[in-house]
């Protein structure tokens, strides 16, 4: 999975793989070379008394690890390099992902799981990328290198030196092989922080209000304590495997120096050659070095890699047509026939055969009690999902068959909770027609009579809004959210109980200059308030996914049972009438 993944993002930087390559060739062999030169140095001319040998190789040695020192670094410039492109187009890729799900996969994965998976499982990912670079050329030639150096300057003592390799691999991979399942409980609980955090800060107006401070800093304790938990435990494995491979070093040392001092007392060995051979133990040392921190990150990239790859597998269930129709047969004509819709797993539909109608010109309101179906019903005309039965058509063409743009350009929804974006009035406003002039914005707000509250703003249109709206008051997000939809201009409004924070003035006020705003597109308002309702040209009364009953507020006050006890639950008889 992991290399799978590397492979298909690291081939567009082909040019700067093999500069690396090189350059890691280049600082390898210069560190080989070192040693050798130091032995000669000490042979040939310390010991012998030769002050220009000495300084004829002291240049050499000088102009080598300049030389090394040069090449290691462009080495580990031009690895990052590649590894924050393969960052920054992994990034891309998952969120390019993840702007094509609908709500059924964003809520499979959950927004706490995503942000994770396109910030942290991309970071050990690239973190991975830029060890592997930096490692899997320099280490293998360091390691190899040494032994055959050491094996041409001194059999036996090469032959003991080999004997602490196998042990310091061994050592590593101990360790290394306990890591995976960790690193995948890593992953999850640092879901649940981000979960529980978002929770948190998102309602921290509910936990006010209901006094659960301490709940909260409980419920984040425990998650916090459980991402620690498992975070100590590979820790204490990290924190144990570096002195395990010193301590294996230094056995090695000690076991050279000894055997190398016996032979120089014997005479079969120059002090030279000792001086060489604790070199390439140091090099060989360097080599396990660096391939134990990639083995350490090797685990954890992998599970991050198929959390990653989880995402970008995971086909969307709204999927853009393969022929896309770009041009409509009905400009504004909506058509619900026979819609039915079921969550995967679930037992029941959300909705059972519903059937809808809406023409320009008019205003077509559904009605119904909480969980009848009115919020999925109006998520599939822009395709939020699709219909497990059934067919929705906006101007004659079914949704599924339209082009995407097309579909946006022609549908506006209101949601039930309006979101603002970061930025300012006016950046929110123009989210769906970037080119709206600040006339039209104005217009837009005096309809969702919203011009009042803005003009107090000391920026006006320029008035910064925070993540959410957060700044602003519901009521305010709402007419923002109603204003941002007039601005782009489509051929059919839906309204999704956008109107539920308004005051009863300010409603009718609003309505009133929607109604003219909109005289020629297709008005579609869900409401819980009979009063918002009352006066559409058609109402739609949705029940446990059903439609029972169809009409005017006149006609179904006298024949649906269902409106009618809706009606009275709000009004008296009177008002009713």
């Amino acid at each position: 999975m992991l290399l799978r993944l590397l492979r298909a993002r690291l081939r567009p930087h082909r040019r700067l793989l093999a500069l690396v390559v090189v350059l890691q060739l280049v600082q390898s062999l210069a560190g080989l070379l070192l040693p050798t030169l130091n032995a000669d140095l000490v042979n040939g001319g310390v010991l012998r008394g030769d002050t220009g040998h000495v300084l004829a190789t002291g240049g050499a040695m000088a102009a080598v690890t300049l030389l090394q020192v040069t090449a290691a670094g462009a080495a580990v410039f031009a690895a990052a390099r590649v590894a924050m492109g393969v960052g920054r187009d992994l990034r891309s890729a998952v969120f390019r992902r993840v702007q094509e799900f609908s709500v059924r996969e964003v809520g499979r994965f959950g927004p706490a799981s995503l942000v994770t998976r396109t910030t942290n499982d991309v970071q050990q990912v690239q973190t991975l990328a830029v060890l592997a670079l930096t490692t899997l050329v320099a280490a293998p030639l360091m390691c190899l290198g040494g032994i055959g150096l050491a094996l041409a300057q001194d059999v036996p003592l090469a032959l003991l030196l080999l004997l602490f390799v196998p042990l310091l691999g061994g050592t590593v991979l101990l360790v290394v092989r306990r890591m995976p399942p960790l690193f995948r409980t890593t992953q999850e609980r640092l879901d649940r922080v981000n979960q529980v955090l978002r929770e948190q800060i998102g309602g921290v107006r509910v936990v006010r209000a209901f006094v659960r401070d301490r709940h909260e800093q409980r419920r984040f304790g425990t998650a916090n304590d459980e991402l620690t938990a498992v975070s100590l435990r590979v820790g204490r494995l990290t924190a144990l495997m570096y002195p395990m491979v010193i301590v294996v070093w230094e056995l090695a040392t000690v076991a050279v120096v000894w055997a190398g001092g016996h032979r120089l007392e014997a005479g079969t060995l120059q002090a030279g050659a000792l001086i060489a051979f604790l070199g390439y133990l140091l090099q060989i040392f360097m080599a396990v070095m660096m391939t134990m921190f990639l083995l350490m990150q090797v685990p954890r990239a992998e599970v991050s890699a198929e959390r990653i790859r989880e995402v970008l597998d995971t086909e969307p269930t709204v999927v853009p047509p393969a022929d896309p129709v770009r041009s409509l047969r009905g400009p504004g004509h909506l058509e619900v026939r026979d819609a039915r819709f079921g969550y995967p797993g679930a037992e029941e539909h959300v909705l059972h055969g519903v059937s809808l109608t809406a023409r320009p010109g008019r205003t077509t309101a559904v009605i119904g009690s909480t969980g009848s179906g009115k919020t999925t019903l109006l998520g599939l005309v822009p395709r939020l999902f699709d219909p497990t039965g059934g067919t929705v058509r906006v101007g004659g063409v079914d949704v599924r068959d339209l082009d995407p743009d097309l579909l946006a350009r022609t549908v506006g929804l209101v949601p039930q909770k309006p979101y603002l974006f970061s930025g300012t009035v006016a950046s929110n406003l123009r989210y769906g027609r970037p080119g709206a002039t600040d006339e039209e914005l104005w217009h837009a707000l005096d309809v969702a009579q919203a011009r009042e509250f803005v003009e107090a703003l000391p920026e006006g249109l320029d008035a910064p809004v925070e993540q959410g709206g957060t700044n602003l008051s519901g009521g305010q997000r709402q007419r923002l959210a109603i204003a941002r939809v007039l601005v782009a201009r489509p051929q059919v409004y839906l309204f999704d109980d956008s109107f539920s924070a308004l005051d009863h003035r300010t409603d009718a006020l609003l309505r009133a200059a929607l109604a003219e705003e909109t005289a020629d597109a297709t008005v579609v308002i869900v409401a819980q308030r009979v009063a918002t309702i009352r006066g559409a040209d058609r109402i739609v009364v949705l029940d446990e996914g059903r439609v029972v009953g169809t009409g005017t507020h006149e006609e179904l006050l006298r024949d649906s049972p269902t409106y009618r006890e809706i009606v009275l639950s709000q009004l008296t008889e009177e008002e009713a009438a």
